[in-house]
């Protein structure tokens, strides 16, 4: 009864495979499926971190994403090749571009630089059933930029992204319908969910929930007491059911804004560590404003440095009053690492908020000015960042040497153009 009088779209998710060692492979003339490559962002450095492994350096040498440059073993055999993102973007750009002739650009949605939704609905008149306009679709992409394919097809937008995770990467092509979430959703561990992260999986776990089926049969009450509006977005994710439409920031709702740094190298003080976390809130807080959304849950991880034996801790803090401004997010994020931080060098941070909901939600009393100016003062310095780029205008923190804003400023999804 929970489908009844949903629309049955045809939604498909693509998922270009090894994006990375792939692109790089075609550019150098190599096979990505026999050459072991790993696709480095930086190789000047030891520290380098792989972004993306070939199937055969995975499986003969270990290597996979996340793996340091010194790690990687000394063989002939192996191909190193440094990172070219704005190269990587380009062929993502052509491949939309590919897309345009099946659908319009508005039956497109870019997902990420290896993923994108596409709404196939009503080109059976023009291409015939859609299965077949899926095969000639991954045909054509291998053909024209011998780059292979995954796809996923659903209802929505979650179905077709849960038909590719969990499906489609193994056999190539999946397609899920409402009447198959009982066989193949419920059976599920939470973190195989797309949208679920660890610290959501803990507390779900916590509640006696380890299955997306023992989620869906969780009465919604309990879980908007517990979990607010996003209670209510697991209850339906957990029947399969989405109702976002095509070009919506995240299928599964946007749940939090978050940024993650590694560090460019150890950093020892918390005077040049909290420089790094100010400038992180100040991207997040400007995400938040972006999207008019405003968070009561203020999240920060702290990485410690391998020198120091690793490890570190990941804590959050709720406030009463939800909010999308720099500084109090900061002020939170300060308190969290005085409390917990234990004086090893640092090299890696995170930050998010979560608990969202539309800034409109907010309350700001007549009586306090300086809540008005601070949130005028913040979207003045989001559109003069927009209209002329990062680096605009900084925070008199960024120009000292702790800062990272302005060499950042000049990477592509941080990482070399």
């Amino acid at each position: 009864m929970m489908h009844e009088g949903l629309k049955d779209r045809k939604i498909i998710c693509i998922d270009i495979r090894s994006f990375f060692a792939s692109c790089a492979a075609v550019d150098n003339g190599l096979d990505v499926e026999e050459t072991p490559i790993a696709v480095v962002g930086d190789l000047e450095h030891k520290g380098g971190i792989v972004l993306a492994a070939s199937p055969r350096m995975k499986k003969e040498f270990g290597v996979k994403t996340g793996t340091r440059l010194y790690e990687i073993p000394n063989h002939p055999s192996i191909r190193l090749i440094e990172a070219r993102m704005e190269f990587f973007v380009r062929v993502s750009a052509e491949i939309t571009r590919y897309l345009n002739q099946f659908v319009p650009n508005e039956a497109i949605h870019v997902y990420s630089v290896d993923e994108c939704f596409v709404d196939l609905g009503g080109t059976e008149k023009l291409w015939g059933p859609i299965e077949n306009t899926i095969k000639q679709i991954k045909d054509g992409l291998y053909k024209q930029f011998q780059l292979p394919c995954a796809v996923g097809m659903g209802p929505n937008m979650l179905m077709a992204k849960l038909a590719l995770d969990l499906d489609a990467k193994k056999t190539g092509f999946a397609k899920w319908a409402y009447k198959d979430v009982g066989q193949k959703l419920w059976p599920i561990t939470l973190s195989n969910m797309w949208g679920i992260g660890s610290r959501l999986e803990k507390t779900l776990n916590n509640m006696g929930i380890f299955t997306v089926g023992q989620l869906a049969h969780t009465p919604l009450t309990i879980l908007e007491e517990k979990f607010g509006i996003m209670g209510n977005q697991l209850f339906y994710h957990a029947w399969g059911i989405d109702y976002s439409e095509l070009g919506a920031p995240l299928a599964e709702g946007q749940i939090s804004y978050g940024k993650g740094q590694m560090l460019f190298r150890d950093y020892r003080s918390k005077k040049e560590i909290m420089t790094v976390v100010l400038e992180m809130c100040e991207d997040v807080a400007r995400r938040a404003r972006e999207a008019e959304m405003v968070g009561r849950t203020i999240h920060l991880a702290v990485g410690y440095s391998n020198s120091a034996l690793g490890g570190g801790f990941n804590r959050s803090r709720s406030i009463d009053e939800p909010t999308n401004a720099t500084m109090p997010i900061y002020k939170v994020c300060e308190e969290i690492f005085d409390e917990f931080y234990d004086h090893r060098p640092v090299r890696k941070l995170s930050i998010s908020i979560t608990n969202l909901e539309p800034e409109h939600s907010m309350q700001l009393s007549l009586f306090e000015e300086n809540k008005w100016k601070e949130r005028e003062l913040g979207k003045t310095m989001d559109l003069l960042r927009s209209k002329y780029g990062s680096t605009a205008i900084l925070r008199a923190v960024s120009y000292t040497e702790a800062g990272t804003a302005i060499a950042r400023a000049g990477l592509l999804g941080g990482h070399k153009k």
